[in-house]
């Protein structure tokens, strides 16, 4: 190698130490403000769902609790609380938490139930027994397995513990219909205790089927 090219060599190198230099500081401002405005998004996120269901309806606005995951993939719950106009009535009341639950966290990764899965109907038994009736997607979307069927199942009867008192123990019907698992792991036959002095019946509460 000739002193030519040696000389060539170090130019270049120089070159790119300046240029990195230059550019980390730049990438570093950029990464800073592309988080900046990743928050600010996410904050108007759950200001329009709050606002949305403010608009729907003239009930006060409540502090609820509602139930997502702590971590992505995790297996544990965390309670976030959002403020929520919700009714007096018992039914009604769940439904709007159960609907806000279902629409999910501000960060995605966070959400314990499918994107797609829907509230048909909820109702509550004069025993305390809520009937909560999801569509298809509840049992088909969910990813299968015992810890993300389960953590599916908790985030729901936590949200109505901390939100409906009312609610003693949660059946959870597909379509309209008693279906023997949620995602093929988790027992669906029985009821889920809501309420920590309500028992489950007949399977439920973390039982999988064999």
């Amino acid at each position: 190698m000739n002193s030519q090219w040696r000389t060539r060599i170090l130019i270049g190198l120089a070159v790119a130490v300046v240029a990195a230099a230059i550019y980390f500081p730049i990438l570093k401002r950029r990464v800073k403000r592309q988080a900046q405005v990743q928050q600010q998004s996410e904050e108007q996120a759950r200001r329009e769902l709050v606002q949305s269901l403010t608009t729907a309806t003239n009930e006060p606005l409540v502090k609820a609790k509602l139930f997502w995951a702590a971590e992505p993939d995790g297996s544990e719950l965390v309670a976030t609380t959002v403020e929520l106009p919700l009714s007096n009535d018992p039914a009604l009341r769940a439904k709007q938490v159960l609907n806000t639950l279902l629409a999910g966290p501000v960060d995605a990764e966070l959400r314990t139930l499918p994107p797609d899965a829907a509230l048909l109907a909820f109702y509550i038994l004069p025993d305390g027994t809520a009937i909560a009736d999801f569509s298809e997607a509840m049992a088909n979307s969910i990813p299968s397995g015992v810890q993300s069927e389960q953590l599916a199942v908790d985030s729901i009867t936590k949200t109505l513990e901390a939100n409906v008192p009312r609610v003693r123990r949660l059946k959870i019907l597909i379509h309209g219909q008693e279906a023997d698992t949620l995602a093929g792991h988790l027992d669906l036959t029985g009821t889920f205790p809501v309420s920590t002095n309500a028992p489950a019946a007949n399977g439920g509460s973390g039982a999988l089927k064999k």
